[in-house]
């Protein structure tokens, strides 16, 4: 994806959260332990949002580093399986 794509996509994707914000004006009233806040709706569901997000990029990076480790040690046997078979191949006699 290009930069300028995704600078577009970002300001599209801000656009919309704003006008979700202006049309859920309702105050809610959140409790964090012992605090209470009182805000608006539509800025408690982007939160929301923003935090579902983040929890899906985290377990999608957790996916990602065990793909990786599984790779590493694809190579790594498939290095030590090719100098077995150079070895086997050099200490053949020519025929």
């Amino acid at each position: 994806m290009s930069r300028t794509t995704f600078i577009v996509l970002l300001l599209l994707a801000s656009v919309l959260a704003m006008v979700f914000v202006a049309l859920n004006p309702q105050l809610v009233t959140v409790e964090i332990a012992v605090q209470q806040l009182h805000v608006r709706q539509g800025v408690v569901l982007m939160i929301v949002f923003v935090l579902g997000l983040l929890a899906g990029v985290l377990l999608r990076i957790q996916w990602i580093a065990e793909l990786l480790r599984e790779r590493g040690r694809l190579r790594r046997a498939l290095k030590i399986a090719e100098t077995r078979v150079r070895a086997a191949t050099t200490a053949e006699p020519d025929r």
